[in-house]
């Protein structure tokens, strides 16, 4: 049995893992993030955290093969470094160069979204398909493309953001700089937002006691107080899948992929959020008449995706799984 190391980077936590050729997560450690004390910081705890995961699972790394990062951002797979990652405050940081370094085996990297996409396309939700799209609502809309076995990333590696195309022309403000995006409309952060505005709309909705109860908003309390019969929460609901479906089709009438998943807490909806969307997106895309459609899922992997895909990151870029 082989043996490899996935990392997965985020803004809250750095979580690592040793992962079989089975796709079985062998061991695990995790440790905060803490950005805003600098990369160099974050780049000692992500050593760290390999460090630890390797030692839970009574080995070493002679035992390891490889170490695979998905971190946010734009990474350039030829420099090894991470371009830009704007949740991170990060701007040109030799993450690849410096976990190899302290290692001394070898390091792959890719964005976050692609690493969790290829989690679900070789042991999840995707596994079996010839093409794959991921997306994961939670802080923002993260996204990754498998064609043919390869993650597509661009010519640039900045590729499949698809978060950050309109589905409003000047509509809400995103942050990327551009108004209408869809991550502007269908992330938790635009769910939160909604929902404290209808709550001040309609103070006699059940959302607000929902939000009292458990002490905070969430991207789920609309769906909460919809499934209580709530009219305001109804309707939030209504205009997210509306948006959400907007956005999905406008990618499957571009790239026509097998399967489409569809990750992130709002996940946790199940039929709740699947049957509405699936109707709406089977009546609007292009390819409606067609004999081989999309087939639109929810992802199984949960949080585990990105750790089992950024493990199998260098064995993806030399074979093309």
């Amino acid at each position: 049995m082989r043996y490899s190391l996935g990392i997965d980077i985020g803004g809250t936590n750095i979580a690592a893992g040793v992962v079989n050729d089975n796709y079985d997560i062998i061991s695990e450690s995790k440790v905060k993030t803490f950005s805003e004390r600098g990369y160099r910081a974050v780049l000692d705890d992500i050593v760290l955290a390999a460090k630890m995961a390797v030692e839970k699972a009574g080995m070493t790394f002679n035992d390891i093969e490889s170490v695979g990062m998905g971190c946010p951002g734009t990474c350039n797979q030829e420099t090894g470094i991470v371009e830009y990652a704007n949740n991170l405050g990060w701007s040109n940081v030799p993450l690849v160069s410096f976990v190899h370094d302290a290692l001394k085996i070898p390091v792959y990297f890719d964005n976050d979204a692609n690493a969790a996409a290829l989690g679900e396309y070789i042991a999840g939700a995707a596994k079996g398909a010839k093409s794959a799209i991921v997306i994961t609502i939670g802080t923002g809309l993260g996204a990754g493309i498998i064609i043919d076995g390869k993650i597509f990333s661009g010519s640039n590696y900045a590729g499949a953001e698809i978060g950050h195309t309109v589905i409003s022309v000047d509509g809400e403000q995103c942050t990327c700089g551009r108004k209408g995006c869809f991550e502007a409309y269908c992330s938790v952060t635009a769910l939160i937002r909604t929902t404290k505005e209808y709550i001040q709309r309609f103070p006699n909705t059940k959302m607000k006691e929902i939000a009292e109860t458990e002490g905070k908003i969430s991207g789920r309390t609309a769906f909460k107080a919809a499934k209580l019969g709530d009219k305001a929460g109804e309707e939030i609901v209504s205009i997210f899948i509306k948006n959400l479906a907007c956005g999905i089709i406008n990618t499957i009438n571009v790239f026509q992929p097998d399967v489409f998943c569809i990750g992130g807490g709002v996940s946790n909806e199940g039929d709740n959020l699947l049957i509405p969307l699936k109707e709406r997106i089977s009546s609007e895309i292009y390819s409606k008449n067609s004999k081989h459609n999309t087939k639109i899922v929810l992802c199984s992997l949960g949080n585990k995706s990105g750790i089992i895909g950024a493990s199998f990151l260098g064995k993806q870029l030399k074979n093309n799984l």
